[in-house]
């Protein structure tokens, strides 16, 4: 049941059209609450998009758009949903997205969040892996086109952090990410807190 439900969601995102704000084009907020929740806090494999840095959101849409984003949800769900979205109701929805608070996922292994937390604090020098502090800051706030990762599902990050692994997301910032996961630490990985305070994260 909870496949097909997951398939109607999706679908109905790719088909209908709601405005949010009038402009050049309709915002098209509705649409993703059927995957990424009505407070856009994610849901199920859909990422948490509030509190999402505006520049990183608009650079996905432009992706998704020209088909750089190439991964298997990419290509079966957000090529169609966003190829009607012109540039400035793609910002507007990147803007509005930015502005909800968003919220801590908690779900990460609990038994394990402090090598997590090592991990992204510090990195692991013998393996000349950088710290993840150094670009996505101290709480995972992000940073202009560097993503948050603060309130991400566990589930979420460790998908993605296999796909960089195999290769199937390029990105030119990422090579530490693909060496993290061949050295072997990737269920190290945790959702963060969401906080922004200039503190280190709590484990």
């Amino acid at each position: 049941m909870k496949r097909i439900a997951w398939k109607i969601a999706l679908s109905t995102l790719v088909v209908s059209i709601t405005p949010l704000v009038a402009g050049e084009q309709a915002a098209v907020v509705r649409n993703c609450t059927w995957c990424h929740g009505t407070g856009a806090q994610g849901y199920m494999g859909a990422p948490r998009l509030a509190g999402q840095r505006p520049l990183y959101l608009l650079n996905q849409i432009r992706d998704f758009r020209e088909h750089t984003r190439d991964n298997p949800y990419s290509r079966q769900y957000m090529w169609s949903a966003v190829a009607a979205l012109g540039p400035q109701a793609a910002r507007e929805l990147a803007d509005y997205f930015a502005t909800i608070p968003p919220k801590a996922a908690n779900d990460g292994d609990r038994d394990i969040a402090a090598k997590g937390k090592a991990i992204y604090m510090d990195g692991i020098p013998e393996a000349s892996i950088a710290s993840c502090y150094a670009c996505h800051g101290p709480n995972g706030e992000g940073l202009r086109d560097i993503p948050r990762l603060g309130g991400l599902a566990y589930t979420y990050l460790k998908a993605r952090l296999e796909q960089w692994g195999q290769g199937i997301i390029r990105a030119w910032a990422l090579r530490c990410l693909s060496s993290l996961v061949r050295w072997g630490q990737l269920k190290s990985r945790r959702s963060l807190p969401t906080s922004t305070s200039s503190s280190k994260p709590s484990s």
